[in-house]
């Protein structure tokens, strides 16, 4: 289905049912994204490579901000908690209104297939279930100079906080695709990607915490 049709906001609810351009998703295969050997390699990774650089990050932002700042412990618990519920609703406002977007376009239909569409084609893709090395570093990066920008030394806590919710949203992504579910009650995190995956992809968009599903509406339905 290479030639995808582009429709209006109208029957968004009807077009969002399928996210991808299989009929239907993939679990053994895995997308050719690029023609050049070298370039397909680096969209490759093995997830444990973005979730040690995330959390090397964070440790030696968090180390500066013991040795460096004088915020207090309380502001500096504080903080880390908060840059922890950031990331939890930035996952969960991306996942939503970027990776799911509508592709009015040829423009967006690429960018929208390219970061996450291949993803529900091949959902067991291991090696495309984080951003690659080069990009992961440079996120970090950007993500340091911008809290610094906005907060000063109050980001030496906020960052490490931020980039545990990204490790842990690549873990358990990853774990939720690779491992069958524990019979305790973690098990929601993997019916409620399945559900996202295989039965409705209008919801269910926390992977890491499904609290902002419950907030904003987009809970699976029991």
């Amino acid at each position: 289905m290479e030639n995808r049709v582009f429709i209006d906001h109208e029957i968004r609810n009807i077009y969002m049912k399928k996210i991808g351009r299989l009929d239907r998703p993939d679990n053994k295969g895995s997308a050719k994204m690029f023609q050049n050997p070298v370039l397909e390699r680096l969209s490759r990774t093995h997830i444990s490579i973005p979730i040690a650089m995330f959390l090397v990050v964070g440790c030696i932002a968090l180390y500066y901000g013991i040795t460096t700042t004088p915020i207090s412990s309380i502001t500096a618990v504080a903080l880390v908690t908060v840059g922890f519920l950031t990331f939890t609703l930035v996952e969960y406002l991306m996942h939503r209104y970027l990776y799911h977007m509508v592709p009015t376009n040829k423009f967006k239909d690429k960018i929208q297939y390219s970061i996450h569409g291949v993803h529900h084609d091949y959902p067991k893709d291991k090696d495309r279930l984080a951003l690659p090395p080069f990009i992961t570093g440079l996120y970090a990066l950007i993500l340091y100079f911008l809290f610094t920008f906005i907060m000063g030394d109050y980001a030496l806590y906020f960052l490490p906080g931020f980039l545990a919710g990204y490790s842990l949203y690549l873990g358990v992504h990853f774990i939720v695709h690779a491992y069958k579910p524990p019979k305790n009650y973690l098990k929601i995190l993997w019916v409620n990607h399945a559900i996202h995956h295989y039965k409705d992809p209008d919801v269910a968009f926390g992977v890491s915490l499904p609290l902002w599903d419950y907030i904003f509406g987009t809970a699976p339905k029991k």
